[in-house]
């Protein structure tokens, strides 16, 4: 019997590289057959990397992981905003702004629908509600600063972070096969082809001419970026005090990491326009890290912990996520907001601004990569606030 994976979380070659050739049997796949671009890579990518974690292959948790998440993706980030055109992010944003806000209730309503049907069976559900309305509304950055802050107990913490896990690399191949859906294809409306084409396809994938020079301007300039976009958030959390609402305001806003880097490469970029303009390659080196990524995404749904561990606390996020992508579509046709942003925005809340960008980048939605990461931002700020006025409601209801 096979306790641990074949391959240890410490073997950090060996997991790079499964990952990044996963990643880009995933792309080839894509791009060479007609059934695979239907299903699309990502998909590929991420039901690969739960076969290899599920049948223990691979394990669950290493942190070559957790360098993808810490490196991989900060570094995508701004290689993918450098043809980005900062008016129409702008004009895009505002309305994108809504749908976030309803997807933020949809979390709410959820999480408190979901708290009186399982109170009773779960223990310290008030403080696993809080936490998940901040992380489902603002990302794993709250998550882990409610957590903290609540002083849940630890096993309850993996436990909730293994149901999380599980149930978002599900959420996340929902969102992608969305679009394609009779249905949605019937009732909601889009800017794109949902059923991307071989032509399509081909036009995205044409190979473009790429000098060694570009390669090296675009690395060079995203690493730039991200580590004084995480230098400066750092400073700024140290050096600006947090003594009233609006300097704690303020801190939130400009200490954030990724906040900060997304603004810092849209102002460069606003600035030198016509120098990123003609760097060739910047986006295909993102959209290859962002494979990376949906790979790495997969490898955390172990469906035998969850069965074993927390199969209430299965049930309890599915609920919120339920009533998240609910009202989202059904106020999002209300409003005729489109489909792709219905989904972004409740990726955004959900999976936080990477995993939206991701989405965007999978399906073809490239003119929404940079207004979404600005949106899921702002969702760290508001995600910390909601998720402590919900453990006081939670508490108050216990």
């Amino acid at each position: 019997m096979i306790v641990g994976a074949l391959i240890d979380k410490g073997d950090t070659w060996i997991l790079w590289a499964i990952i990044i050739v996963w990643a880009t049997v995933s792309l080839f796949l894509e791009q060479r057959y007609q059934w695979a671009s239907t299903i699309s890579g990502a998909i590929i990518a991420l039901v690969g990397a739960m076969v290899l974690s599920n049948f223990k292959v691979i394990p669950t948790s290493s942190p070559v992981y957790d360098t993808v998440w810490d490196y991989i993706v900060p570094l995508s980030i701004p290689l993918l905003l450098f043809s980005s055109n900062i008016m129409k992010i702008w004009k895009e944003s505002r309305r994108l702004l809504v749908i976030f806000f309803i997807a933020s209730i949809g979390t709410m309503i959820g999480t408190l629908v979901a708290f009186i049907v399982l109170n009773q069976w779960i223990p310290y559900l008030n403080k696993i509600g809080a936490m998940m309305t901040g992380s489902y509304i603002g990302g794993g950055v709250n998550f882990v600063a409610l957590s903290s802050k609540l002083e849940t107990p630890g096993d309850m913490v993996s436990s909730t972070v293994v149901a999380d896990n599980s149930v978002m690399a599900l959420y996340f191949m929902l969102l992608i096969a969305l679009p394609s859906l009779p249905l949605i294809k019937k009732y909601f409306k889009t800017d794109y082809n949902t059923e991307q084409s071989p032509k399509v396809q081909q036009s995205y994938w044409q190979p473009k001419k790429i000098q060694l020079l570009d390669i090296a301007f675009s690395v060079a300039s995203a690493i730039t970026l991200v580590a004084v976009s995480f230098k400066g958030a750092e400073l700024i959390q140290q050096w600006i005090p947090k003594s009233n609402i609006v300097l704690t305001i303020i801190t939130s806003f400009f200490g954030d990491s990724y906040l900060l880097l997304t603004t810092l490469t849209l102002i460069v970029v606003a600035i030198w326009g016509d120098f990123f303009e003609k760097l060739a390659g910047a986006s295909e080196i993102g959209t290859f890290l962002i494979y990376i990524f949906f790979v790495v995404i997969g490898i955390p749904a172990s469906f035998a912990t969850i069965i074993t561990t927390a199969p209430l606390l299965f049930v309890f996020v599915i609920i919120i996520l339920v009533f998240n992508l609910g009202l989202s579509l059904l106020l999002g046709k209300a409003f005729k907001f489109k489909i792709e942003e219905i989904l972004l925005a409740s990726n955004a809340t959900a999976g936080g601004p990477t995993t939206a960008a991701a989405l965007a980048i999978g399906k073809g939605w490239t003119g929404l990569v940079g207004p979404i990461l600005i949106i899921g931002t702002l969702g760290y700020v508001v995600g910390n606030y909601a998720g402590t006025l919900m453990y006081q409601l939670l508490s108050h209801m216990s």
